[in-house]
């Protein structure tokens, strides 16, 4: 059996349009973030897992934040424990796969992108789970054109971004593995166990190379949907990502990711709505935990997470409202809607949780009078 070279990366371009990045809707983490990868990469002096860009210290760097030695600041872009990150990072150098696990919003899919941009400087080599994910989605698929007129060669095949990883030396990501079906799942098996892709049709097989790894995340709200097999889950390292322990963490992460996002909408600048974030993550939270921040009060959850990826989207929201619709400034009235489509999922059960929060917490609390009126405005 021989192996089938296989190009590591493939045009990333969909027209014949050269298109530059201030004009992409959401670059990819190693463009936006260009400049901070090259700096730690000119002072990274540290020893490098063969085919990484930087060492396992800068990456961790890049990810949590810092300021090098030359100066350079370089931002945080995940915000939690520190040792998480170091886990997640050093289980990419060894032969073990990582899975990332967590309830929704809690940056599952942000940190795979910005470890892969890290470690393998493209974090484009991405399968997305679905349930109609098939297994030529993580093996290989065929040009049929080229396989009808030829029959089965290499310039008919069709390579996975498994497959152009494996064969560069990346790595490659694979997004709500629990939405894939089972059988499409175990495929993944051997790829982890072997570090072999067989091509049957060609007698050949692809072997990978020094640097290869795979990035998983997984909703681990999604266990009754397709639960990864014992064989598949004991192929990776598993990472539980937690929700931020304390508001002032989430509001840092919720403004810090809105200005991001605004800035390439061309939003007003969140820092000038800090006071409605705060109020935004503060209604997650106490909803979410069943009780208000200072412990006095017991409230029902709905049924929803509200987590901090849809606080999040509530605030850019907002913020698309204040600056089309208002004065440019994040007010009660921007969020109030997006509150009560975060929270009311379930019209029957989720509103009369919503209904009692704002009369027993919301109405009686100092200096949310404007809230209040906003979100009743809201659900009328």
């Amino acid at each position: 059996m021989t192996t089938a070279p296989i190009a590591a990366g493939g045009p990333r371009t969909v027209s014949s349009e050269t298109v530059s990045s201030d004009a992409v809707l959401r670059p990819h983490a190693e463009v936006t973030f260009a400049d901070e990868l090259a700096a730690l990469a000119a002072c990274d002096d540290r020893p490098r897992p063969e085919r990484w860009r930087l060492s396992p210290w800068a990456v961790a760097t890049y990810l949590l934040g810092g300021t090098l030695s030359d100066g350079a600041v370089i931002t945080p872009k995940y915000v939690g424990p520190r040792r998480i990150v170091e886990v997640a990072v050093t289980t990419l150098a060894t032969d073990r796969a990582l899975l990332l696990l967590g309830v929704p919003g809690t940056a599952k899919t942000w940190l795979s992108e910005h470890l892969a941009a890290a470690v393998s400087g493209d974090s484009t080599l991405l399968v997305q789970g679905t349930a109609g994910t098939p297994e030529e989605a993580i093996r290989y698929g065929w040009d049929y054109a080229r396989l009808l007129s030829r029959g089965p060669s290499r310039e008919a095949l069709v390579a996975s971004p498994v497959m152009r990883a494996m064969a560069g030396g990346a790595t490659a990501r694979v997004e709500e593995l629990t939405r894939i079906p089972a059988d499409v799942q175990d495929t993944l098996i051997t790829i982890l166990s072997e570090k072999t892709l067989p091509i049957p049709e060609l007698g050949e097989e692809v072997q990978a190379v020094r640097g290869f790894n795979l990035i998983a995340t997984a909703n681990d709200r999604d266990r009754g949907v397709n639960e990864l097999s014992s064989a598949l889950r004991r192929r990776f390292n598993t990472v539980v990502l937690p929700l931020p322990a304390t508001a002032e963490a989430e509001v840092d992460i919720v403004t810090r990711r809105v200005e991001q996002i605004g800035a390439s909408l061309r939003l007003p600048a969140a820092a000038d709505g800090v006071a409605e974030i705060r109020r935004v993550v503060t209604v997650f939270r106490e909803l979410r935990d069943g009780i208000t921040e200072d412990g006095r009060t017991k409230v029902k959850s709905p049924s929803g997470t509200l987590s901090t990826a849809e606080a999040i989207s509530v605030v850019t929201g907002g913020l698309a409202l204040a600056a089309h619709f208002g004065d440019g400034v994040l007010r009660p009235g921007d969020v109030a809607a997006g509150i009560l489509g975060a929270v009311v999922r379930d019209p029957a059960s989720d509103r009369v949780v919503w209904q009692e929060y704002l009369e027993t917490v919301v109405r009686e609390r100092d200096g949310w009078k404007d809230f209040y009126r906003a979100c009743r405005e809201a659900g009328v």
